[in-house]
């Protein structure tokens, strides 16, 4: 599969240097697909099905379930290490309301979670990937508020930064702009630039809130990406949440960019600085 790794090179818009150079596997559109079609309509199901998705994906002796106070189902955690203990999180919640299959709201964004893995394990990272997919996020993000309360303050100073993904795959990527660090933003619109995908700014306060809150709430840079309008809106919890509005090539470019994307905050995001020395940036 090495044949398929390829090489970008990136206009930075904030950093010193002018370009970067950031190595991923391009998503597989085919797996894409199927693993969207695993979508189960039980929350029980939906763990399970993840969890089997994460070890086909190769994440079986890293994959952990954590158990959170008040869920009935855990929170699922695969990591692969980097070179520092330094974070990088990406998460999506598993969960779904009664109503529909909860295809978009946001199995969308939990089958991506493998399917990342795939395309970062390949190489190197500078910092450790923690991919998260939270249950509980439909009765008030219980999920993410248990995984982020259970940090110790230094734990918390070792996340970079928090990746979220929520409701996907009903058109062109969208960015919560306003609930997010605007460095990231800023990043993710150089790297969908570079790479020629579409992306725009949908700020969707009216619609409620998300699993990145919690580590804003603690001062972790985070950004959530979605493709949530205000003629799909409606959609959401309701019995059309299924594969009917799919956009399946929105949702591949959607997959290929936040694969770049977090590929990028690895190789280009600063490093804490040991006591004594100065912050880095990663292969500086």
């Amino acid at each position: 599969m090495r044949n398929r790794t390829f090489l970008l090179l990136l206009i930075l818009l904030t950093a010193t240097p002018l370009f970067c150079q950031i190595r991923y596997l391009p998503p597989d559109p085919a797996k894409i697909d199927a693993r969207l079609h695993k979508a189960e309509v039980k929350n029980p199901e939906r763990q399970a099905a993840l969890e089997t998705l994460f070890k086909e994906a190769g994440c079986s002796e890293a994959l952990t379930e954590q158990q959170v106070k008040g869920a009935k189902t855990p929170n699922i955690i695969c990591t692969l290490a980097g070179e520092s203990e330094e974070e990088i999180i990406v998460g999506a919640h598993y969960d779904k309301v009664p109503d529909g299959r909860g295809v978009i709201d946001n199995w969308s964004g939990a089958s991506l979670l493998p399917t990342l893995l795939e395309s970062l394990k390949g190489e190197k990272r500078h910092h450790t990937l923690v991919f998260i997919g939270f249950t509980n996020e439909e009765e008030g993000e219980i999920g993410s508020h248990f995984y982020v309360k259970q940090l110790a303050p230094e734990q918390i100073k070792k996340i970079s930064a928090m990746v979220n993904m929520d409701t996907l795959a009903l058109g062109p990527t969208e960015v919560w702009a306003s609930h997010a660090d605007p460095g990231l933003v800023n990043k993710a619109f150089g790297v969908a630039q570079a790479m020629k995908i579409p992306i725009s700014v949908m700020n969707v306060e009216q619609v409620g809130t998300t699993d990145s809150e919690q580590f804003r709430e603690k001062k972790v840079p985070a950004i959530t990406f979605h493709s949530l309008t205000s003629k799909t809106f409606p959609i959401l919890h309701s019995k059309k949440d299924d594969f009917d509005p799919v956009q399946m090539q929105d949702y591949c470019q959607s997959a290929n960019l936040i694969a770049a994307y977090v590929a990028y905050l690895d190789a280009t995001l600063p490093m804490t600085p040991k006591d004594g020395e100065v912050k880095q940036v990663p292969g500086k």
